[in-house]
């Protein structure tokens, strides 16, 4: 993928195993709130209450758990790049509400 960007990653990675995969949003069961800043950011919402989960552009205000990462730090995160729990350390990722559900999180973004 030429163009791999958040928007891409949301709206055709995460959807696509979403729908491969539909037990995980049983698994999971929560709302998701990602926000990602800087260049080619935005708001997405990873509805796991729903089987299969949903990805939607924007958000619902339903969110049990809110991740905020720039682009490039979120890029390289579910690049392999940078390890989640090293970017949570450091203040690269910051993960607002329930934290159980920051635990799953390696199974919806991963």
């Amino acid at each position: 993928m030429a163009d791999f960007n958040p928007k891409s990653y949301f709206e055709e990675k995460i959807a696509q195993k979403l729908k491969d995969k539909p037990e995980m949003s049983k698994a999971v069961n929560a709302v998701y709130e990602f926000n990602i800043t800087g260049d080619g950011g935005g708001v997405w919402t990873v509805d796991l209450t729903k089987e299969p989960g949903v990805v939607s552009a924007g958000s619902t205000g339903q969110a049990k758990c809110t991740v905020t990462a720039s682009s490039g730090d979120f890029m390289n995160i579910v690049g392999g790049k940078m390890n989640a729990q090293m970017a949570f350390m450091s203040g690269k990722l910051k993960i607002k509400g329930d934290m159980g559900l920051a635990m799953k999180l390696q199974k919806v973004i991963g």
